[in-house]
């Protein structure tokens, strides 16, 4: 476990470096961030205009029977587009960055323009994508908002995170394979059954790079924010976005690059052995 995590920072490493030679791969996580923010600040104001906010908060609070169907339908229509939007706008730039890196690994050149044309000519089956995992995602959170046993939770969360890691290559094989979203499910599936267990340790690692991000981020912000507490919460904003942004673009590569090698390809700027040693087949010698 512990060598294979090695191996997965070694893979990191990796990936700052290609990000030095593309740095224009974190404009994808900016823009999503960017989109991400007008699509909240539109339900907000929408749904303060409409009375839409205010109802779906008395409903959260409270139970009774009078608020619940004080809702309207288009309360809920409301919530459920904007709930969609966020992921529709989060994937597209994922594949957008995605896709940048591939063509960098491929031996390309690419470039913001290059990442969004790829996207862009491949955004019917990006919007199938949103729908179906959006989707799940809300019905896990409506039954877990809803379970009250915690051994239900539990099973909920595992769940969630069985989807998760069984949908681990959709999106690149969405940018670069001829299928539609349910293909690429059950080939991004297939791909996970072969090196079982690898992902885990990816989305382990990420999980620990984003929180030291995180942390480094904050600090100067916190400084400042001692002396000059309004100055202190721009800046961490400012910090926090920039490490996400960098965290983010880092694991769009690490995953095109865990996808090229697990279809039998030798992504350039990766040393070929550090991925066997991180990323090797159940099977030994497949590839």
């Amino acid at each position: 476990m512990f060598r294979t995590m090695g191996h997965t920072f070694e893979l990191m490493k990796t990936s700052w470096g290609v990000l030095m030679k593309d740095r224009e791969l974190l404009w994808f996580p900016i823009f999503s961030a960017i989109g991400v923010g007008i699509v909240i600040g539109l339900f907000f104001a929408v749904g303060t205009a409409t009375g839409a906010i205010e109802r779906l908060s008395e409903s959260t609070a409270s139970e009774g029977e009078q608020t619940t169907q004080a809702i309207q339908g288009g309360d809920i229509a409301l919530a459920v587009v904007a709930f969609f939007l966020v992921y529709f706008v989060t994937i597209f730039f994922n594949a957008a960055l995605v896709s940048a890196a591939l063509e960098r690994l491929r031996g390309g050149d690419p470039n913001v323009r290059s990442g969004f044309n790829h996207a862009l000519a491949h955004i019917h089956v990006i919007i199938g994508w949103a729908i179906i995992t959006a989707s799940v995602s809300l019905i896990l959170q409506i039954a877990k908002a809803n379970q009250r046993n915690a051994f239900g939770r539990i099973a909920l969360e595992i769940v969630g995170g069985v989807w998760e890691f069984l949908t681990f290559f959709v999106v690149p094989i969405l940018v670069s394979e001829n299928v539609g979203p349910f293909g690429a499910i059950k080939r991004s599936s297939g791909l996970v059954k072969k090196t079982w267990g690898r992902q885990i340790t990816a989305n382990f690692g990420f999980f620990i790079v984003y929180i030291i991000a995180v942390v480094i981020a904050i600090i100067p912000a916190f400084l400042l924010g001692l002396i000059l507490p309004i100055a202190g919460i721009v800046t961490g904003l400012i910090t926090v976005s920039i490490a996400m942004a960098v965290v983010q673009a880092l694991e769009g590569i690490f995953k095109a690059a865990l996808y090229e090698y697990a279809m039998g390809e030798r992504p350039q700027e990766f040393d070929l052995r550090t991925l066997q040693s991180a990323y090797r087949p159940v099977q030994e010698g497949q590839y």
